[in-house]
């Protein structure tokens, strides 16, 4: 579909990158990756026909249609969303009104004259290519994706431009996927949407008949919809085959094979030098000398790119709180409403009871306006509930992380100026390189304050607090404007954290790392589910309901002996042996969880290996070779099959004892 040979692009003075190869198929589902300001959005740019290179040539096969979602910045108005949907389908609008004028005809004519054979081909052949496109179904098509992006039926009538940016990308995102465009260009699809929505966008990517291109910072959005990564680093182009999870595995591997051919080929240069400078004038060895010296022109230098800073840094520990840091006894909360409504007031919360003891890492979950923020405000104290009771806990002091956070900040301050005073004990040094990882790097950290975007701020007022954090923590959305590696740095201080955090968050990798609990908030409930967001949706899923009909069909199965009876409720001593006999000691438990270790590592490997054999077939050789190759890629597979079985099996042993 589209070709990329020797590719190079500048932003001013800056190079981001060059002689980039890269062929696009019609079934690619390519995700891009790199540090910010490494060029992904100019590429996805110069790939939608916005931009061009600076350097080398782009060819765009013929029939090609691109469909391209900025970060933000488009806004809608003038229709309703649903009308504003319903207008990408211009040509079969112009279809349907052509059948309809076809019929008109058809039941006019002569069914003998030539004119009526020629109108009832036409229309057999229009209405087919109608139907093949599913011109039948678009408003039921409309419909499903409005609901899918969280766009309830009521407000399909509504006018767009009533409608705030977010909810503007959403619906910009939305006529993009009823386009149908054969190659999708999505650059951060997911930052203005909740989890459920975030959701359904990757079943339908999932199922997207075409060719894609997105760049995300969500690990989890990219595991389960793409099957290549395309990473700038170091102003070139690294290419992977799989999803986010095993780029990572690869890349490490890359590296290591680099490190070592570039030290085989120092060794080698090394040895040619020793002998040149030996012998360069000797005439005995002149010839000798002459051939290392070609050899040595023609090598070509293994470049080993800069390595990529980690940043480690510790943030200080809270002092500790009491065993019970909040509690909420019969709570409701209510807005009034607008005027002109019937006077009634807006519920969020009715009768709202559950306890947050120290070391909890909750998640808030639920659809956009359930009340998730509400509900830290109130745990903040930044709102009072209508009705019932809210308790702090024992030396429990909490620090609130707002979206508008940045509001309160020295906007006269320079960045660096003012996390120094904010910290005085860390050095220039220290607080550069935490400013780099929350993408604040070289003169930016001089920066005012006051002259930042939104986005900037927000990430500079999550930054400040954690200098010094509270022993109660409450995150609304801290993760918004962060790449994957400030969410790391982000996770990692939360994960050493030894105090207690609320947290909301539409990034499922983070959730999944972080909780240890879930409260879904929707219908005016709280309901609380232990775990993390997977076992959240086990348990939604009637996990643990089906878990224990297993159990009592099991139970069912065993038949009492006939000396001894039932007694009441009391289980037979054939079921408690039963059950007994199912349990694991200890130790054999720990060997099986090691051995399931070990073989999640085995296959990430092994699935690896696979990857590089079939990229080396792509190459040909020649015939005996190509053979070797296949006969090999056959073992791996074959590995990687009993890696799985055996996995498998442990799997499903724990299950049963469980």
């Amino acid at each position: 579909m589209i070709q990329l040979s020797g590719a190079g692009k500048r932003f001013g003075h800056k190079l981001l990158f060059e002689n980039t190869d890269w062929l696009i198929t019609s079934r690619d589902r390519v995700g891009l990756v790199g540090a910010n300001g490494t060029g992904k959005s100019t590429l996805m740019k110069v790939l939608a026909g916005l931009d061009t290179f600076d350097y080398g040539s782009l060819i765009v096969a013929k029939g090609t249609t691109a469909g391209y979602l900025p970060q933000d910045g488009l806004s809608l108005s003038g229709r309703t969303v649903f009308a504003e949907c319903m207008a990408v389908f211009t040509e079969l609008h112009a279809m349907e009104r052509e059948l309809e004028t076809l019929t008109h005809q058809i039941s006019e004519l002569d069914h003998t004259s030539p004119e009526y054979a020629d109108v009832a081909d036409r229309y057999h052949s229009l209405e087919h290519e109608f139907r093949t496109r599913d011109g039948y179904s678009i408003e039921a098509e409309v419909g499903r994706v409005l609901m899918g992006l969280g766009f309830r039926k009521e407000d399909w009538e509504r006018q767009t431009d009533e409608f705030s940016g977010g909810w503007q990308m959403r619906l910009a995102l939305a006529k993009l996927l009823l386009q149908k465009p054969n190659l999708l260009l999505l650059d951060e699809p997911t930052n203005h949407l909740d989890l459920e929505a975030r959701n359904w966008l990757e079943e339908y990517l999932h199922d997207y008949p075409y060719a894609l291109v997105l760049i995300s910072h969500d690990r989890y959005f990219l595991d389960v919809t793409v099957s290549k990564i395309a990473e700038i680093w170091n102003r070139r182009f690294w290419f992977y085959t799989g999803n986010y999870d095993k780029f990572l595995v690869q890349k490490t591997q890359r590296n290591e094979q680099l490190q070592a051919a570039y030290r085989n080929q120092r060794d080698r240069i090394e040895q040619l030098e020793v002998f040149i400078n030996r012998f360069r004038y000797q005439a005995t060895k002149a010839k000798q000398v002459q051939s290392r010296i070609k050899e040595l022109e023609k090598i070509e230098r293994i470049e080993i790119p800069p390595e990529e800073k980690t940043i480690h840094f510790s943030f200080p520990q809270p002092k500790p709180s009491g065993r019970i840091v909040a509690e909420f006894v019969g709570v409701a909360k209510t807005y009034p409403v607008k005027a002109g409504i019937n006077g009634r007031e807006k519920e969020v919360f009715r009768d709202v009871s559950f306890m947050i003891e120290k070391g909890d890492r909750i998640a808030l979950v639920g659809v956009n306006g359930a009340g998730k923020s509400t509900l830290i405000k109130l745990l903040a104290g930044a709102e009072l509930p209508t009705q019932g009771e809210f308790k702090l806990g024992h030396n429990v002091e909490a620090d609130y992380f707002a979206q508008d956070q940045y509001k309160e900040l020295d906007a006269d301050a320079r960045m660096i100026d003012d996390l120094g005073e904010a910290s005085p004990r860390s050095t220039q040094t220290e607080l550069r390189s935490l400013l780099g990882c929350f993408l604040f790097s070289e003169d930016d950290v001089f920066k005012k304050i006051g002259v930042l975007s939104g986005g900037e701020r927000g990430r500079y007022a999550l930054l400040r607090l954690l200098l010094h954090p509270a022993n109660f923590l409450l995150l609304d959305e801290p993760t918004n404007h962060l790449d994957l590696r400030a969410k790391d740095v982000l996770l990692d201080a939360l994960m050493e954290y030894t105090g207690t955090v609320v947290f909301v968050s539409h990034d499922r990798y983070f959730i999944d790392k972080l909780a240890t609990r879930v409260f879904e908030i929707g219908d005016g409930k709280v309901e609380v589910y232990p775990g993390n967001y997977e076992d959240y949706l086990w348990r939604k899923q009637g996990g643990s309901v089906k878990q224990n009909e297993a159990i009592r069909e099991q139970l069912k199965q065993v038949e009492p002996p006939p000396e001894a009876p039932s007694n009441g409720d009391r289980p037979s001593h054939a079921a408690e042996t039963a059950v007994k006999a199912k349990r694991l000691n200890p130790i054999k438990r720990k060997k099986m969880e090691d051995r399931i270790h070990e073989l999640e590592a085995e296959i990430s490997r092994a699935e690896a290996v696979i990857a590089q054999c079939e990229t080396a077939l792509q190459d040909f050789v020649s015939a005996e070779e190509s053979q070797r190759q296949s006969e090999e890629l056959e073992r791996r597979k074959a590995a990687h099959a009993a890696f799985i079985k055996e996995w498998e099996d442990l799997s499903q042993s724990l299950q049963e004892a469980d």
